[in-house]
């Protein structure tokens, strides 16, 4: 079953498909078309009803109508896929695209990275894949800001890797408040949500003594907060407030409160998710970053 660190990571690379591209050029070597289009494409790709031929993520490079190379990415935490299973997805794919596919693992864990790194016996005779594999040796402790700044999602899967070293945590965070990518008030959760506890202690600890303009530790928390102190008062209440909003607003109390080390008990969980009232999720969230306990987020003040 897929895990949070597979979910986020599958993020990284569907955020942004370039970065698969430089992975395989600049980290691994491949020898891939130059071309500036790059497109993801559906991650089921046979042709008869199976579940078993869906990758996790289907890039394409090049035109829809020519393409001219494939990447397939998978994200592979332990050693429970059959290689072989790899080479399927790159048959199925290159018969249904009519070109070259390349084949990306990333591994977290050293020995998956070994285990699927070995040239793949397909059962095919003349068919035989070696895939492109990714594991922590190969991702860089980045440590200096501006190179965190310029590849903001490197920095994130280098915090997930290197995140006991300090600098490689306060090179990702002082990155953050600058960057101005689309998709970078995600990458703060995105490194969070890829790290061990221990790397996320120190992610928190950090943010709590970095500047004003982080006044609490979730992109989440940060969208409805002003880049002042945390004082708690939330300000630009959009229009039309949907349940997505209140969705994420209680996502939000909920990161905050965690990122706090309060344990949440499964009543006062259900009560805040299942809160449809933005107002009062502002109010939780507002009371979330200075409560000393986890009752004086309902508690009246007066």
């Amino acid at each position: 079953m897929p895990s949070p660190r597979h979910d986020t990571l599958i993020k990284l690379f569907a955020d942004r498909p370039q970065l698969a591209v430089e992975i395989l050029r600049d980290f691994l070597g491949a020898d891939l078309p130059a071309t500036p289009l790059i497109r993801r494409e559906a991650s089921t790709f046979n042709t008869r009803p199976s579940d078993d031929i869906e990758a996790d993520l289907v890039l394409v490079l090049g035109p829809p109508q020519s393409p001219v190379h494939a990447i397939i990415v998978e994200i592979q935490q332990d050693k429970s896929k059959d290689p072989r299973q790899l080479a399927r997805y790159a048959a199925a794919l290159w018969l249904m695209l009519g070109c070259d596919v390349s084949v990306l693992v990333i591994c977290p864990d050293r020995k998956v990275a070994e285990h699927y790194a070995q040239p793949i016996e397909s059962g095919l005779t003349g068919f035989r894949l070696r895939p492109w594999v990714l594991g922590p040796d190969g991702i860089p402790a980045i440590t200096d800001p501006q190179e965190a700044a310029a590849h903001l999602d490197l920095a994130a899967m280098s915090v997930m890797v290197h995140g006991r070293d300090r600098k490689v945590i306060e090179a990702f965070t002082a990155a953050l408040p600058d960057v101005t990518d689309e998709h970078a008030p995600d990458y703060y959760e995105y490194a969070y949500d890829m790290s061990t506890p221990e790397i996320r202690h120190l992610m928190e600890e950090i943010m709590k003594s970095a500047s004003t303009r982080w006044p609490v530790y979730s992109p989440f928390a940060r969208e409805h907060f002003g880049r002042g102190k945390a004082e708690g008062k939330v300000e630009g209440k959009a229009e039309g407030r949907t349940e997505g909003k209140a969705e994420e607003a209680a996502r939000s109390v909920l990161l905050v409160l965690a990122t706090r080390d309060f344990h949440v008990p499964d009543d006062i969980r259900t009560q805040i998710t299942t809160c449809t009232d933005l107002a009062q999720l502002e109010t939780w969230l507002t009371r979330a970053v200075t409560a000393q306990a986890l009752q004086d987020l309902f508690n009246e003040v007066g």
